[in-house]
């Protein structure tokens, strides 16, 4: 056609079927062009649907598509530099415009927690394609495309931001009164935390997010709560969400008032920090918030539990005599005892230790206050018992009494 005098018409012709297959190529990627006012009206089931299928869709897109119109347009019109640079704008910059400004409209639409993580896996996609992005639409006929892959990452890191911003005041204002039964971990705790680390592993984008958009907390966060020494050179984003977990510390000390029994309230605060300490060992947030600050909070978690057993058991093995008694006051002492135990037993037969290892721990620990003393009276008087009822409640019996608690 060139060479026949119709430069124009090839030109025109292969723009416009080009065109059409860079769509259609979107398109059987699963990449469909809406507008914001789509956008905003859909509910985030189908949202995060589009999204998943951008995601999918963008490393091909970018790498594949785009790039091969490119190529191709080296090939078919090599003797023009403005004719290449022209065409590729037209067919692939449009385009890419409008597939690169997808993620600013999921960025606009309303805020909730649970879209934080894909607005992230949004922000990591275009930092990973931003090489090719910038490299494939090097012509300054392009630099809109660059610009707007730029904007997207910075309305994002906005939005991500702010939506983590939202988390925090949902955790200090969450209400509830009513009480866990048993002591168990709180729901808020399982949420919280398992926000938290899937936040750990999303830790270089929020430095970058954070470097530009930081989050309003307090100027220093005390070292029982970071361990400093063992966070990243960079440790913004361990101090943030440091903070988070100091958050939901505070939310669960005003918890306990939900508790009537104040061993039962030492027994919840064990449990969720025990919870808590678990969970960061689990994931990425030991790395960031350092060894030091785990040790720390299971050291807290057992003051707890060894509060909860003072408070809970030393009235029962304060029945257990010290010195010496009669046989008359040895009776009635044995009683006195087995009632404490049993009413204790009866307080407590719902409460609940979560984590296997500690419940163990508790246990012996609740065996340990109560078993030996009651071993050497019981060998000092059950001879000399006349209620049988009373003298058959041997040491053994209380073990294995004591050993039926804790499971709920």
């Amino acid at each position: 056609m060139v060479s026949a005098g119709y430069s124009k018409e090839c030109v025109t012709t292969y723009q416009t079927l080009r065109k059409c297959i860079v769509d259609e190529g979107l398109c059987r990627l699963g990449f469909e062009r809406i507008s914001l006012a789509h956008v905003l009206k859909l509910d985030w089931s189908m949202l995060e649907l589009k999204v998943r299928s951008w995601l999918g869709a963008s490393r091909v897109a970018l790498r594949t598509l785009f790039h091969g119109e490119r190529v191709l347009l080296d090939h078919v019109f090599a003797g023009s530099n403005t004719v290449r640079e022209a065409l590729f704008a037209d067919i692939a910059g449009d385009a890419a415009v409008h597939f690169l400004s997808f993620p600013v409209s999921v960025a606009k639409s309303k805020r909730s927690p649970e879209k934080l993580f894909r607005l992230l896996d949004l922000y990591d996609t275009i930092v990973e394609l931003w090489p090719e992005i910038e490299l494939g639409f090097s012509f300054e006929s392009t630099a809109v495309v660059r610009a707007q892959a730029l904007a997207s990452l910075s309305k994002l890191a906005e939005t991500a931001s702010a939506t983590l911003a939202d988390f925090e005041s949902a955790i200090l204002r969450e209400s509830s009164r009513l009480a866990v039964p048993g002591g168990g971990v709180h729901p808020m705790t399982r949420y919280t935390m398992n926000y938290i680390s899937l936040l750990a592993d999303y830790g270089s984008s929020l430095a970058e997010i954070f470097a530009d958009c930081p989050l309003q907390t307090p100027s220093h966060i005390p070292d029982f709560f970071l361990d400093t020494s063992q966070a990243p050179a960079d440790s913004v984003v361990a101090e943030q969400l440091a903070w988070l977990v100091f958050a939901l510390l505070c939310k669960l000390d005003g918890k306990t008032e939900t508790y009537q029994d104040v061993g039962l309230s030492y027994l919840f605060l064990a449990n969720n920090l025990q919870y808590i300490e678990s969970k960061v060992r689990s994931c990425q947030l030991l790395e960031l918030l350092g060894e030091e600050w785990a040790a720390r909070h299971a050291a807290k978690a057992r003051q707890h539990s060894a509060r909860y057993e003072r408070v809970a058991w030393g009235g029962v093995a304060a029945e257990i005599p010290k010195g010496e008694v009669s046989a008359g006051e040895a009776g009635e002492r044995m009683r006195a005892f087995i009632a404490a135990l049993e009413a204790a037993c009866a307080t407590q037969a719902g409460w609940v230790v979560a984590d296997p290892g500690m419940r163990e721990e508790v246990r012996e620990a609740v065996r340990g206050m109560v078993v030996p003393a009651f071993r050497g009276f019981y060998a000092r008087w059950h001879a000399a018992l006349e209620d049988v009822a009373v003298a058959s409640y041997s040491p053994d019996v209380v073990r294995e009494r004591l050993g039926k608690l804790f499971s709920g």
